[in-house]
């Protein structure tokens, strides 16, 4: 074994077994191990120990190796082509320090040659992106500072890897709302770019519903805590991603940022978080944060938990940001216009070479022209776009005009996925944008009835749009009543069974149609169909399954019932005491107990009766599809609040019917027996409760409750 494998051996072993002091040791006394490559992706040791570091875990022994091991290889003199070894991934030591968040590495690196910022990695990364890929946020801002000189504008060339997506797409998409509201801070043009999927910033925030209010399911408690939880200033607290050093004083790389002040990386506060503290005095207000305080108290000591508080308020504190986020971006340009169709990042460095055009999804067709000059979605602002990026970059042939997909502009993004906060702003700043269309045709009032989005759509008509958006017909004749009665793949209600969900089904369907034209009802598509002919076809599998459910719910309910039903018939035919000889009345007839005993009885056993009747009224229907509306749940509604009653006066008959074989000394004991023999029901309706909660919510609300678990998957 040569003495250079013999060194690469050591060196591995000794990164292995993370013995930094001892590597440390090697790479001051033999430059030869500032260049070997260690692991199978091409790992040099200097790699492997930034690799490393965790910022959640400290080292410190590490840390100072690792810095050591740096100033070894500046003192060899070759310290620039050192750190410009990458490995299989084209990963630099920056690119790794950017990585994993190490600020006070990567500025010692960057500051050796601010190049190094340049390189990109396989994927088209810059170590720019990568620390924003990874929500880094000091490291960004470090970077940032040190490649710029401390200019307030940043370079938008190193923002951008192969596929298109920008430093703000990666932000949004991680939830990294600080690092967010810096690059559009520092960055404006970058919310313009798209993508090769012909995203922008706002749409990858579009498809995010679970960073709004909107999509959040809360129950009782939650939104008591939700409403009661009072956020303080982001100016009267320290970052919570912030360093030690931060709460007293500015760090060392801010003299590379000029005017990068830590203050311009603060989310400012909501409008509507602080409209209702200005609109009271300074005593009111105090007040408010004492209820406010004082409620959470009593909700911790009520079991909801300290940890379920700070959860909801967690949650809330990501709503204000979310929104302030998509408050920035559309002020910024509420027009979504943009400068690169995503096929070739714009600026690109001489050094990153040729990128290979990727091929837009052939799946997807092409958009047909807006109504509207000024939204995104028309085919025209593609061309212009794509006109314009030929003059900026010479490398981008005149063909990927033609081939460049159009996609849904973020208003119909937001509307897909059920934001009334994004639609209600950007038709707020862009009134046009109501004549956005999808590639179908589909305008934003039709895309919210397909999807059963009822927030936005509810939304929608309280502001009164032009009748044409009503009167809009798709590529395929269809209105919004039939894209209202076609049923998707997945089950949109909030609702458990589906007998219930088809009950909503035709609810919606409903609701759809009293705001839609007439000529809407029986206007039929290209296909010839009308809107009822295409919500039978479609809900021809959940009528069958839904007649499955009832039966089988029935069936269990009936049960019960009967089992009720015969207890309380032996139950009314007791007589307590018995009855007197002489006179034939019962014994215990004047006391009180036992008026409860022969009424709860005799209730017990027609309310099972009832529940029974209703039961197999239900397991004998037709199951036709307007069944479904009225008849069925009603049915199901009053046949199980027939027998939850029933079971409730049964036990009720046999509390007071047992009182009579206490003797005086053991009533004090009663209560605790009675107890104990209810508890298998009370189980039971722990179970059974929430169904029938469902049916009694199903049965009075008007307007259906979306529900969004299948965009939080």
């Amino acid at each position: 074994m040569s003495d250079q494998e013999s060194l690469r051996d050591g060196l591995f072993k000794l990164t292995m077994q993370q013995k930094w002091e001892e590597v440390a040791k090697i790479y001051k006394e033999n430059r030869n191990a500032h260049t070997l490559k260690l692991t199978k992706l091409e790992d040099t040791a200097f790699h492997i120990a930034i690799s490393c570091y965790n910022p959640k875990s400290p080292n410190y022994a590490h840390e100072r190796c690792t810095k050591e091991m740096f100033t070894f290889m500046k003192e060899c003199g070759s310290v620039s082509e050192l750190v410009r070894m990458h490995n299989v991934k084209g990963d630099t030591p920056l690119h790794l320090a950017a990585a994993a968040g190490w600020e006070a590495i990567c500025r010692q690196i960057a500051l050796v040659d601010t190049k190094l910022i340049d390189i990109r990695n396989s994927h088209g990364e810059t170590p720019l992106f990568v620390s924003a890929l990874h929500g880094n946020l000091q490291t960004f801002i470090s970077l940032h500072g040190i490649y710029n000189h401390g200019k307030d504008k940043g370079d938008e060339s190193l923002c951008r890897r192969k596929d298109g997506n920008t430093v703000l797409h990666s932000a949004i998409s991680g939830e990294y709302f600080r690092l967010a509201y810096f690059i559009l801070e520092h960055y404006k043009n970058l919310l313009n770019y798209v993508n090769v999927d012909g995203e922008t910033p706002l749409h990858v925030l579009a498809r995010k519903p679970n960073l709004f209010k909107s999509s959040s399911q809360l129950g009782f408690y939650e939104s008591i805590i939700y409403h009661s939880g009072c956020l303080r200033s982001e100016k009267e607290k320290t970052d919570p991603e912030d360093p030690p050093y931060m709460e007293h004083g500015v760090p060392i790389h801010e003299s590379f940022l000029g005017g990068c002040s830590r203050s311009k990386i603060k989310i400012p506060p909501s409008t509507n978080e602080t409209k209702v503290y200005d609109s009271y005095p300074p005593n009111y207000t105090t007040c408010i944060s004492i209820f406010k305080f004082a409620t959470m108290v009593i909700l911790t000591i009520l079991g909801v938990g300290f940890l379920k508080i700070r959860k909801i308020h967690d949650k809330r504190v990501r709503h204000s940001h979310a929104m302030q986020i998509m408050d920035k971006m559309i002020e910024i340009e509420p027009s979504y216009k943009y400068d690169n169709n995503g096929q070739r990042p714009s600026h690109l460095p001489e050094a990153f070479g040729n990128i290979p055009d990727i091929p837009p999804n052939a799946e997807e067709p092409q958009t047909t022209e807006s109504n509207s000059p000024t939204i995104s979605s028309s085919a025209k602002d593609q061309q212009q776009n794509n006109g314009s990026n030929d003059k900026k970059d010479q490398n981008q042939s005149g063909d990927e005009k033609s081939k460049s997909v159009v996609k849904d502009t973020p208003l119909l993004v937001a509307a897909k996925m059920g934001i009334p906060e994004m639609v209600k702003k950007i038709l707020s700043a862009v009134p046009v944008a109501i004549q956005d269309q999808d590639s179908e045709g589909k305008n934003v009032l039709m895309v919210a009835a397909e999807h059963r989005q009822t927030s936005v759509f509810d939304f929608l008509l309280q502001k009164k749009l032009p009748d044409y958006v009503f009167h809009h017909f798709d590529n395929e004749g269809n209105n919004i009543l039939h894209l209202a009665a076609k049923l998707g793949e997945k089950q949109p209600w909030r609702i458990p069974g589906a007998a219930l969900q088809m009950q909503w089904e035709i609810k919606w369907y409903k609701y759809v149609k009293s705001s839609a034209p007439a000529q809407c009802y029986n206007h039929p598509n290209t296909k010839g169909e009308t809107p009822a002919q295409i919500f039978t076809q479609t809900h021809e599998n959940l009528v069958k399954t839904g007649n499955d459910w009832l039966v089988k719910t029935s069936e269990s309910c009936s049960v019960v019932a009967a089992l009720i039903a015969t207890v309380a018939f032996a139950t009314s035919a007791t007589v307590p005491g018995g009855l007197d000889q002489n006179q034939g009345f019962p014994i215990m007839r004047d006391r009180r107990a036992f008026d409860v005993f022969s009424i709860a009885s005799l209730i017990a056993l027609c309310l099972s009766i009832t529940a029974l009747v209703f039961f197999l009224a239900i397991i004998t229907s037709r199951f036709e599809e307007r069944d479904f509306k009225q008849d069925l749940p009603r049915k199901l509604l009053m046949g199980m609040s027939c027998l939850f009653s029933g079971i409730a006066a049964m036990l009720l008959s046999f509390c007071a019917g047992h009182t009579f074989i206490l003797r005086e000394k053991l009533r004090i004991v009663a209560m605790p027996i009675y107890a104990v023999a209810m508890f298998p029901v009370v189980l039971f309706a722990i179970g059974e409760l929430p169904l029938y909660f469902d049916i009694l919510w199903a049965a009075y609300v008007k307007v259906p409750l979306r529900s969004y678990n299948i965009f939080h998957r």
